[in-house]
């Protein structure tokens, strides 16, 4: 449940706008896993080989940025104590970013970085430019004002810088652009997007959602501005290093600070775990903090690398793959698995029984899906993701397969659940 919704001022949004982007991000998530299977040797070889670009793009895009897209034309109203500025560009949104995301995971698989790409790439950026005019518009029209929504504003002006930067490496291949080739380029529009988008953003509604899903009254305002300082900081620091200079120790300043606010965000959550009201914790909410815990994970082995980086020569491919591998399949997977089940019942009670809750007794959001399968997806997942990323370390082709048939289990099992949660019929007690 949002207590924050319980405020009449705020004008929660149609779950018609909202529930596209989690059929479609599940959709996305099963794709990617079964191409794990059936590209399971790529990552055995580059980490710029096709398929693991095609495999990237569909978790990054398909995935992670759209159901973040989703929840968020829901979660928003709630930070700013408002409403959403307009369904239609919500709509838009979600329409250019469906058809563009297949475009550009087509194009990725066959490297084809002609018409496929451009339009793909074109569709997503016009997406996130509706988003963006969105959340400006709706923060511009509300009263209140936190650090949560700097959060997410910041994070989609990053989303933005990362999506331009994607295209003009596509234009690339075809004009000569840039002063270096497109590889060059690769990890700073890679890391825009994992921490200018992915973190900035997840910290920022993740710091509202779990104190308001373990019922804890902690809060601590000037911390979390401190953790948005160091992250952006970061990024600064490593964009000036990308293009005055090429000192690859110096990449450490901002990985060192990005694992400051990590270790603070967990701080952050842990005191709001310890001064919870609801001593019970259910299962969505475990998987959510060991999510926070799991960033921990990506950001160590990029220490490591760096490390590996200045005192031997040539790259660190399984590593590199790995480490890509732990942030898109590991934390980032780990939250949304976790949150979809605290978010998305809620928005379908709201359309089911808000106009019913005078005529009966409803059942509770947390009745809406499977329990058993909810759990048997969080085994599956957790070895999934074990095993594949020992895969890759160890370069042992049958854990990759091993691994990929788990996590194809797992998002056959979530999307199940989110099938039963949209197709939920109303049932009065």
């Amino acid at each position: 449940m949002f207590p924050a919704l319980s405020n009449p001022a705020i004008k929660t949004t149609s779950y018609k706008v909202v529930i596209p982007f989690y059929i479609y991000a599940a959709l996305s998530f099963l794709i990617a896993c079964i191409l794990l299977l059936t590209s399971g040797g790529a990552f055995l070889k580059h980490y710029f080989h096709p398929h693991v670009l095609a495999i990237t793009h569909t978790m990054a895009l398909g995935w992670g940025t759209m159901i973040i897209l989703g929840a968020s034309h829901q979660l928003v109203p709630v930070l700013i104590e408002g409403k959403l500025y307009s369904d239609k560009l919500a709509y838009t949104s979600f329409f250019l970013a469906a058809a563009g995301i297949p475009l550009l995971v087509y194009a990725f698989y066959q490297f084809d970085m002609g018409a496929p790409a451009k339009w793909g790439g074109r569709l997503v950026l016009l997406a996130i430019l509706a988003y963006l005019i969105n959340i400006i518009m709706s923060m511009s029209q509300s009263k209140s004002e936190n650090v949560h929504s700097v959060f997410v504003f910041t994070a989609t002006l990053w989303l933005l810088f990362t999506v331009s930067l994607g295209l003009v490496l596509v234009y690339n291949f075809t004009y000569d652009l840039m002063p270096r080739d497109p590889l060059h380029y690769l990890p700073l529009h890679a890391h825009a997007g994992i921490i200018g988008w992915f973190l900035l953003l997840v910290i920022g509604v993740g710091s509202r959602l779990i104190p308001l899903f373990l019922i804890s009254k902690y809060t601590n305002q000037r911390l979390l501005w401190i953790i948005f300082g160091l992250i952006n900081t970061a990024l600064l620091i490593y964009l000036l290093i990308f293009y005055v200079t090429n000192v690859k120790g110096l990449t450490s300043i901002p990985a060192l600070l990005i694992l400051l606010a990590t270790l603070l965000f967990i701080y952050y959550c842990r005191q709001a775990y310890k001064k919870r009201l609801r001593k019970q914790v259910d299962d969505q909410v475990k998987i959510s903090i060991l999510s926070v815990f799991m960033l921990l994970l990506p950001i160590i082995l990029l220490l490591i690398l760096i490390v590996m980086l200045l005192y031997s020569k040539g790259e660190k491919i399984n590593i590199i793959l790995t480490y890509g591998f732990m942030i898109f399949f590991g934390w980032l997977t780990a939250i949304i698995l976790g949150m979809t089940f605290k978010t998305l019942p809620f928005i379908v009670w709201n359309k089911v029984y808000r106009k019913r809750s005078a005529a009966g007794k409803t059942p509770s959001p947390k009745d809406m899906f499977s329990h058993p399968v909810f759990k048997i997806m969080g085994i599956t997942y957790l070895a999934g993701f074990t095993l594949f990323a020992t895969g890759i370390l160890t370069s042992f082709f049958l854990l990759l397969n091993a691994g990929a048939i788990l996590l194809i289990i797992t998002a056959a099992l979530y999307n199940w659940n989110i099938l039963k949660v949209v197709n939920h019929k109303p049932v009065l007690k």
